[in-house]
């Protein structure tokens, strides 16, 4: 075992701190603690403060009897065992100085203190040269190091170094910006197991051991650092950009950085589109619920998050609509042939599910697309499915509700201005789609979890308002009498029906008033 020694030298009193620590045969591996440095730096309340004279003896007080050959005047200085930085002191001084009175002596000003760490390495006594560091605010580290060292491991030392004829016994850095990271990267050069010492660092602080390393030319240094960036984790994006950043510079110069840098990035330039429609095949064939309901809420939010990253990933989209629309049309017509196998009870409810599965990736599919704004081929592609509409009346209720969500989706789509189909769109999704979404009406209430009553009425009554006066008219009355029969079982588009009427009745009349007026203030005599 050996120790690091710290001295703090102040005006009138020198003392020395001793940190035990833990060397290698090689030397110094191990860098004191900030709170060291901290400690280092404080004042003392008393500098050179004699202690008062002790009272008489009283026989009410017990004390600890101690011989008088033991005593010890209070106010004699020390001077034997001390490190002096004064070069001035000579052998002459005596040991012990005569006991002299007390004296209160005034207390420096600790503006004017000066804050000096030492710090030796390898064993004691075999250093052969002196670096200092120079920080802010005065604080300065004295470093007791071996020349030999400092020109193998940097080439910052060996350049500084080996350029003068002779040899230096002391080598200044002024403006360091970190002196206990600066202190731990030279504590490194007595290291041959850099690896182990890596281990116990954080990242933060490897990249500022890194910084340092890169600024003394301590080639073995980054190359350890850069090994430790490649294997440990990154907390979080902005850990990771501060590693990338780091090391980003050093491509190229035979360091080894390309297996982080392969960490967040590819070769190729663009992600491809198969493997985003490898996911969404994936998440679209799951089988098992709660996985499936999972990765589609995370794989929407990490879309929506980057849409406009993945412009080309549109096509992928719609392929997977198009592949699951085929499967939906093909299980309804399972579900309606009487003669098929697919008639027993276990297959009716086999078909039902799936039927659930594909609207249900259709509605997810359509809520990625709407995010993006790019759904308006959704809403043509919906419009058109007239087969569909017709084989989804002749399932119970039961079996084909889930269909009507996609429906849903789309009116509440236009009626936000998310989706901006054509007219004729529009009037074909309403013609094919809204009839059936009113016979569904009950079942989605109580049966769709996300279902959300008055945002599809408002998204279905702003999509009526959007069409032409006399294809309102023909829509709202057909609502009507729905609405008149079922009551809270059809969708309240009361709200549309009061603009279309006041379109169809007010309207007219307030603009023939005004138009009268207007044609009697042109015939009045000026």
């Amino acid at each position: 075992m050996a120790e690091i020694r710290l001295t703090r030298v102040e005006q009138g009193q020198t003392k020395i701190k001793n940190v035990p620590i833990a060397v290698t045969p090689e030397g110094f591996w191990c860098c004191p603690s900030p709170a060291v440095f901290q400690k280092s730096i404080k004042v003392p309340n008393t500098v050179n403060k004699p202690r008062p004279s002790s009272p008489p003896n009283k026989s009410n007080i017990q004390k600890k009897q101690v011989p008088v050959t033991e005593k010890r005047p209070t106010s004699t200085p020390l001077r034997s065992g001390v490190v002096s930085e004064n070069p001035s002191a000579t052998a002459d001084t005596p040991a012990v100085s005569a006991p002299v009175a007390p004296e209160r002596t005034p207390r420096p000003k600790t503006d004017h203190l000066p804050r000096k760490v030492s710090i030796e390495f390898g064993e004691p006594g075999t250093s052969d040269m002196k670096v200092i560091l120079l920080g802010k605010q005065g604080f300065c580290v004295k470093l007791s190091v071996h020349r030999n060292v400092l020109v193998e491991n940097s080439s910052f030392f060996a350049k500084k170094l080996l350029e003068e004829e002779e040899a230096l016994p002391c080598l200044e850095i002024d403006d360091c910006e970190n002196a206990e990271i600066y202190v731990e990267t030279v504590g490194l050069m007595y290291c041959k197991d850099m690896k182990q010492r890596m281990i116990k660092q954080s990242v933060p602080r490897v990249l500022r051991i890194l910084k340092v390393a890169e600024a003394l030319g301590f080639n073995q240094c980054i190359r350890s650092c850069v090994q430790y960036l490649e294997a440990v984790p990154w907390d979080g994006d902005d850990e990771e950009e501060k590693v990338v950043s780091s090391i980003l510079h050093l491509q190229g110069e035979g360091i080894g950085v390309t297996p982080i840098l392969k960490r967040v990035s590819s070769n190729a330039s663009a992600p491809s589109n198969d493997t985003l429609s490898q996911i969404m095949d994936m998440v679209l064939k799951s089988n098992e619920e709660r996985g499936r309901r999972e990765m589609k809420s995370i794989v929407l939010k990490l879309l929506r998050e980057n849409s406009s990253s993945l412009p080309s990933c549109n096509e992928a989209i719609y392929n997977s609509c198009r592949s699951c629309l085929n499967a939906l049309v093909s299980c309804f017509k399972q579900a309606t042939e009487p003669d098929s196998d697919d008639s027993t009870i276990a297959g009716k409810e086999t078909l039902a599910k799936q039927i659930a599965l594909e609207s249900d990736n259709l509605t997810w599919l359509l809520e990625i697309l709407a995010d993006r704004q790019v759904a308006d081929d959704f809403a043509i592609m919906w419009a058109g499915q007239q087969e569909l509409a017709t084989l989804h009346g002749k399932l119970p209720v039961m079996s084909r509700y889930h269909v009507s969500c996609i429906t849903a989706r789309l009116f509440v789509g236009i009626g936000r201005g998310q989706l901006l189909p054509s007219k004729e769109t529009r009037q074909m999704l309403l013609k094919t789609w809204l009839q059936p979404l009113i016979n569904d009406y009950s079942w989605l209430q109580h049966g769709c979890r996300s279902f959300d009553r008055k945002v599809v009425e408002e998204g279905i009554g702003r999509t009526i308002l959007t069409l032409p006066l006399e294809d309102q008219q023909n829509i709202l009355l057909s609502w009507l009498g729905s609405f008149l029969k079922a009551g809270d079982n059809c969708p309240n588009l009361q709200r549309a029906f009061e603009v279309w009427w006041r379109r169809t009745f007010v309207r007219p009349y307030v603009e023939s008033q005004g138009n009268s007026l207007h044609m009697d203030n042109m015939i009045a005599p000026k």
